[in-house]
């Protein structure tokens, strides 16, 4: 048996991927940050010993963070990404064409220094409307007074520095830092673990007393812990399905569609559908 790679989230129960080899391992002042070459999924980024992407699937959890929260706003021009240091979901941000300026604020240099050397398809480094700001995104946001048309949330797990993203005051810091259209998203971590149900529902709870309309969305990433995993969205003016958004929607898949592996108009609206022990997590 060759080399592997083991998450387990439940006792000794969790993933296995073969290793062909370690590209990258980093202790920093604030995680493990670890890259694999694999034999099935190509380079795959660790941090604390949990999944983050892998150059296969990376694509369904960065469209689905992503596009249904800019087509949820009317123009968004105007977008800051606390954390996502793979560069991923500004990759995707940065296919609206109404985009003017993108803040991606992550904590931790050696997540975007991995992620250039060995994920460099991931990112979209060079395009000029990317700001990469390595610092404390709780911190930033304090002084993003109503700067912003989408805030998109690109933490880890609920642990180490990503403890603090799932707090009740890092929500209203977001409200306040968005304008009055404004839409915010997060991952929201995998409803099939029974140690996130509590994180899962108090950020729902917190978006619901900090925004007008919050709702949990699904995709579903083959590396994640059961492979279901879930988003939350919020905005004050926003039903994220109604008919204007739907036909942003598809105005974007002519403009842009082809480019994209699994997000589309159908797949918008069905990832509202919550499956009955899902939404009992929220209620």
């Amino acid at each position: 048996m060759g080399l592997q790679y083991n998450e387990y989230y439940n006792g000794t129960t969790g993933l296995t991927v073969g290793v062909n080899k370690v590209l990258f391992s980093e202790e920093t002042p604030y995680q493990k940050v670890e890259v694999y070459e694999t034999d099935t999924w190509g380079n795959l980024m660790v941090i604390d010993g949990m999944v983050m992407l892998s150059e296969k699937d990376e694509f369904v959890y960065h469209e689905m963070l992503v596009h249904p929260t800019m087509f949820s706003h009317p123009n968004p021009e105007k977008v800051l990404i606390i954390g996502g240091g793979d560069g991923g979901t500004a990759r995707e941000v940065l296919k609206h064409a109404s985009v003017k300026k993108v803040d991606m604020v992550e904590i931790d240099e050696a997540v975007i220094r991995a992620a250039k050397e060995f994920l460099p398809e991931v990112g979209a480094w060079d395009d000029p409307r990317l700001s990469v700001k390595v610092e404390d995104g709780i911190a930033f946001i304090k002084n993003a007074q109503a700067a912003y048309d989408v805030v998109i949330i690109d933490g880890s797990d609920p642990v180490g520095p990503a403890e603090g993203l799932f707090s009740r005051e890092f929500i209203q810091l977001c409200r306040d830092a968005l304008t009055e259209q404004g839409v915010f998203s997060a991952q929201t971590e995998s409803p099939w673990i029974p140690e996130y149900h509590k994180s899962i529902a108090n950020e729902y709870r917190y978006l619901s007393e900090s925004f007008t309309n919050a709702s949990l969305y699904l995709g579903f990433i083959p590396l994640y812990p059961s492979g279901m995993w879930s988003f939350a969205i919020a905005s004050h003016h926003t039903n994220f399905q109604d008919e204007e958004v739907m036909t942003r929607v598809g105005q974007g898949m002519k403009a842009f569609g082809s480019g994209l592996k699994y997000y589309n108009a159908e797949v918008h609206k069905g990832a509202f559908a919550l499956p009955n022990f899902v939404a009992d997590i929220i209620s």
